[in-house]
């Protein structure tokens, strides 16, 4: 019994101690660097400084989506205020658009509207002769 716990205290004798001081220092640089800017314990405390990086990665994920939501629904916009004043309705525009087999999409609709109101004018015109008769100008 003896000489097994002689042998256990001498294995653990045997056992380097280790110290994580240089790659936790590195660690706690990279994260200060990542919270310059903020503002009071933000930058200078490391649990909230911590706490600060994990939200804002939150909203930048959300806000990422919502950016992309947010841009089409402009599009949209864009395109229903242009094919209105030529008379037709954004679904209409948009159902014209499939039965005429052109495939822009509503970015590069919106920004033609904008930048390229004659080659918008020709698209709206495809998209009238592709609709025929169903198309009717909305009551103004």
């Amino acid at each position: 019994m003896r000489a097994t716990i002689a042998c256990l205290s001498l294995a653990k004798a045997s056992i380097m101690r280790t110290k994580s001081a240089v790659p936790r220092h590195r660690a706690k640089k990279r994260l200060f660097k990542r919270v310059e800017g903020y503002v009071g314990g933000r930058r200078k405390l490391l649990r909230t400084a911590k706490e600060s990086i994990i939200r804002a990665g939150v909203y930048a994920h959300r806000d990422r989506r919502r950016r992309k939501r947010e841009f089409r629904r402009l599009w949209i916009i864009r395109i229903n205020a242009a094919v209105r004043e030529r008379g037709l309705r954004y679904s209409q525009f948009i159902a014209g658009l499939e039965k005429a087999g052109i495939e822009l999409d509503r970015r590069t609709l919106s920004e033609m509207a904008i930048a390229d109101p004659t080659s918008f004018d020709a698209v709206v015109e495809q998209v009238r002769s592709a609709l025929g008769a169903e198309a009717v100008a909305p009551a103004a």
